[in-house]
């Protein structure tokens, strides 16, 4: 459910003004456009929606392909979307309130707040702190490798419901833990154990915290958390599709439980509403100072990308020497990238289909080229 050298940057100098008015853009006569084009169609993504915002707090939305393969339908501007990994800001968010309302302590051990509820071999639970949890610091194996030991094992679990308990013991099982501090390995596992700390020290359910705090505090109409066994997406949105590796057919894969991803992965938004959110969260709206500086205190996740890791987002180079902030994300049906600059442009692009069940894989190439000019553009 994934999607980036460490920046120093004031905190909160991101402007936010809200929304603005959303315009669609010119086919033939945007480069945006034209890019969006080239990555759907045969062998490529089904369809793709984009929501690209200027400095001045403009937005334009994109789209292409198809919304649905079996009618035709058109992917509708601005539709909902699941957005994967893209949660895990919002569950960082919640987890970084708490900090600055002294409910939880960043460099305190997991123990405190969970008690006996880590037992990975390879793991001591007593050194694994909550920094390290929203920094995927923490050596804490990946449950979703027992879930999903390939593409094939996603349709079983489709309609099932699991709870996040059943998540930790299946992290809990496994035998490839690593000492916390050891490096940057990312693991889903952090951020449903980031959502039960939630709960524990509040005493009020995760998805709760996440609409009261975040969801409703910056207005985002069209972001939710999925009620217990809600597996459609409510209002206009794109079929997302996954590919059945026995049969190579694309499933349609709209309907889904989205438990398995909890706090890591299940929430639902639109390409505008995420912008919005990052640009509140980086312009100082939902974080006080002393947080939204840890959260932009980053690690390095590989040599070569250039990219680091603060407590729940990228920092992403781009091409115009440009640094942005983001977290992509990835769920059977969907993907997207996104992020936003300190000058306050923002884009999210998202396929429905995800990148392993595309055959034409250099797509993953335009699409990055995609998304380096969409926030590089003047």
């Amino acid at each position: 459910m994934t999607t980036v050298a460490a920046v120093a940057v004031a905190a909160g100098s991101l402007a936010f003004a809200g929304p603005a008015p959303i315009t669609q853009a010119e086919p033939s006569r945007d480069a945006i456009q034209q890019g969006l084009d080239k990555i759907v169609g045969t062998d490529r993504h089904p369809g793709a929606l984009a929501a690209v915002r200027d400095q001045h707090g403009r937005t334009r939305h994109y789209t292409a392909g198809v919304g649905d393969l079996r009618t035709g339908s058109k992917v509708p501007a601005n539709g909902r979307v699941r957005i994967g990994s893209a949660s895990k800001m919002f569950a960082s968010v919640v987890v970084l309130q708490l900090v600055g309302e002294g409910e939880v302590e960043l460099d305190s051990s997991i123990e405190k707040y969970l008690p006996g509820l880590v037992r990975a071999k390879g793991v001591d639970a007593n050194k694994v702190t909550v920094r390290q949890l929203l920094q995927h610091d923490s050596g804490l194996p990946e449950y979703t490798d027992s879930l999903f030991a390939d593409m094939g094992d996603l349709l079983p679990y489709q309609h099932v419901y699991l709870e996040p308990r059943e998540l930790l013991d299946l992290a809990n099982a496994r035998v490839d833990g690593r000492p916390a501090g050891s490096g940057w390995s990312y693991s889903n596992t952090n951020y449903v154990l980031a959502g039960l700390i939630a709960q524990r020290v509040t005493g009020r359910p995760f998805n709760e915290l996440v609409t009261t705090r975040v969801i409703e505090r910056i207005g985002l109409r069209d972001t939710y958390a999925p009620e217990v066994g809600e597996q459609d997406i409510r209002g206009r949105h794109p079929k997302g599709y996954q590919r059945n590796p026995v049969t190579d057919e694309l499933l349609d894969f709209t309907q889904m439980d989205p438990s398995w991803g909890w706090g890591a992965g299940q929430l639902i938004s639109t390409p505008g509403d995420v912008n919005t959110f990052l640009g509140a969260l980086l312009g100082g709206k939902l974080l006080e100072p002393a947080q939204l500086a840890q959260l932009r205190t980053t690690i390095p996740t590989d040599p070569e990308s250039g990219q680091g890791y603060g407590l729940g987002i990228f920092s992403i180079p781009l091409s115009c020497g440009k640094v942005a902030w983001g977290h992509g994300g990835v769920i059977p049906g969907y993907a997207n990238d996104n992020a936003v600059t300190d000058d306050g442009r923002a884009a999210t692009i998202v396929v429905t289909a995800t990148q392993g069940s595309v055959k034409d894989k250099s797509v993953a190439a335009d699409r990055a080229a995609l998304f380096d000019a969409a926030l590089c553009a003047n």
